[in-house]
């Protein structure tokens, strides 16, 4: 079972839900701050999601293609592609790549599920240039963020978020206007995106609540950049 798989699924499928825009609108009055748990924008992605299948809790997780990846694909390409598509780690970049890539000649599209799978790639790549997972929670840990990192690795706690006005001690400003600009959103909900999902990235990074799984996790990060780079050529 791939680290990510359960959570790139969900969002990919929520992201390519055509009621996504009128259930979960961005561009909306964002009351941002600081969150528990999936948090407001996260949580309207993942909880909405039809079926379930999701559960943020690193001790309870469903089998990562409990949907179906190929499901995901076979959707975007009209059934074209059914079966054949790999359920691990060398999946997941297709999968938000497709997602993304039907996207790419549009602007502004306005859904909550659009803007997570926007944002996936955004904070894996932060990640990686971090020097990995162990580089980037050093980093966190070291801006005085050690007790929401340690709370985004345990398996026994929700995961405290960041505060999204300190997003941009992590992310350039050029960053976060350019997802605006993207999908529609307004820059108080990118920064409220990112400050929900990066906890919750570490956190199926981390499944037994340390860096023991961290070379998995590194290696399932750069499939994915890779994967996205060789589809959409936009990261670098």
């Amino acid at each position: 079972m791939s680290l990510l798989g359960n959570l790139v699924s969900q969002v990919a499928r929520q992201a390519m839900n055509p009621a996504d825009a009128q259930h979960n609108p961005v561009n909306q009055r964002a009351d941002t701050r600081r969150t528990g748990g999936l948090g407001d924008i996260l949580g309207s992605v993942l909880g909405g999601s039809q079926g379930g299948g999701y559960n943020p809790r690193q001790y309870d997780r469903q089998p990562d293609n409990g949907f179906g990846l190929d499901d995901i694909i076979g959707g975007l390409t009209g059934g074209a592609q059914r079966g054949g598509v790999s359920a691990g780690a060398g999946g997941l970049g297709d999968i938000l790549g497709s997602v993304l890539g039907g996207q790419r000649s549009q602007s502004g599209f306005g859904g909550k599920g659009m803007l997570i799978a926007v944002l996936m790639p955004m904070v894996l790549s932060w990640i990686k240039r971090n020097g990995g997972l162990s580089g980037a929670l050093s980093k966190i840990t070291g801006m005085g963020y050690e007790n929401q990192a340690r709370s985004w690795m345990s398996n026994q706690q929700d995961n405290e978020n960041l505060d999204p006005n300190d997003v941009n001690r992590l992310f350039d400003e050029s960053e976060i206007q350019q997802v605006a600009a993207h999908t529609g959103a307004n820059e108080a909900e990118v920064r409220q995106g990112i400050a929900e999902l990066l906890p919750e990235v570490v956190n199926q990074l981390t499944p037994k609540g340390n860096l023991d799984t961290e070379a998995e996790a590194n290696e399932e990060i750069d499939q994915i950049i890779g994967q996205l780079s060789n589809r959409l050529g936009t990261l670098r």
